[in-house]
């Protein structure tokens, strides 16, 4: 049986066409700075609910890639860039209508590991548990760290603080990474619990940070097979070799 569907509402009158926001999007980024994209986010996500009454609110989402400039013959070259890694630094802003804008930042993809300061033990234990304590392991992990901003009222709002949205994100990278370095962990949760405070004392106009930091389980094969005098790691059935 076949059904249909009536609506008399002018709904196609009030749609944005994929085609016009791939245009669009070319054109804002020409008009306006595209750095920090905390601040080029602020501007597409405010674009919209001014320009368009039907529009109540816009989502943007940005993903900046590290490119790095390539070094050949022992001299930058002028145009030439390779990917420096999977990390990303990641930016959300939401804009309402009489509501202000909400901002986001994060980073994600930045793999770290070292080869000890690691431990987990002293946790609840019962029938159940099969896990090993450890008091000296290899600690690897995924970096998704996020922190969000304090209200921003107008896009002049965000505008007059740009330059914390850099200092911010150069902030937040050093902090896991020396953290992540120097701590002598008990947990990973009790190391991204100092990651977390460490940023909200470093930078004033942030008012949350979470973390997400899954464990890459890798184990020293010298600790399995004694014949192995290399180290090495297993994880999920695949073979790294840390050199």
């Amino acid at each position: 049986m076949k059904n249909t569907v009536y609506c008399e509402f002018p709904v196609l009158s009030l749609l944005l066409s994929f085609g016009w926001l791939t245009i669009r999007f070319p054109v804002l980024a020409k008009q306006n700075p595209v750095t920090p994209p905390e601040l080029f986010g602020s501007i597409l996500a405010s674009h919209f609910p001014e320009k368009y009454p039907h529009i109540h609110a816009a989502h943007v989402k940005i993903i900046t890639h590290r490119w790095t400039r390539m070094t050949i013959d022992g001299k930058p070259h002028p145009h030439s860039f390779l990917r420096d890694g999977a990390e990303t630094r990641n930016t959300e802003v939401v804009c309402k209508r009489g509501a202000g804008i909400i901002v986001r930042s994060g980073i994600q993809g930045l793999l770290v590991l070292k080869s000890t300061g690691s431990a987990f033990h002293s946790f609840v234990r019962d029938e159940y548990t099969s896990l090993g304590e450890t008091w000296d392991r290899i600690l690897s992990t995924e970096v998704d760290a996020n922190w969000g901003w304090r209200l921003f009222k107008t896009l002049h709002d965000v505008k007059r603080n740009t330059r914390l949205f850099d200092e911010a994100w150069e902030s937040a990278r050093n902090i896991t990474l020396k953290t992540f370095a120097n701590d002598n962990s008990a947990s990973v949760q009790a190391t991204m619990y100092k990651m977390a405070n460490e940023i909200l004392a470093a930078v004033p106009d942030v008012n949350s940070v979470d973390y997400s930091l899954p464990n890459k389980h890798y184990i020293e094969i010298g600790k399995l097979f004694s014949e192995v005098s290399s180290l090495s790691s297993v994880v999920d059935r695949r073979t790294y070799s840390m050199y």
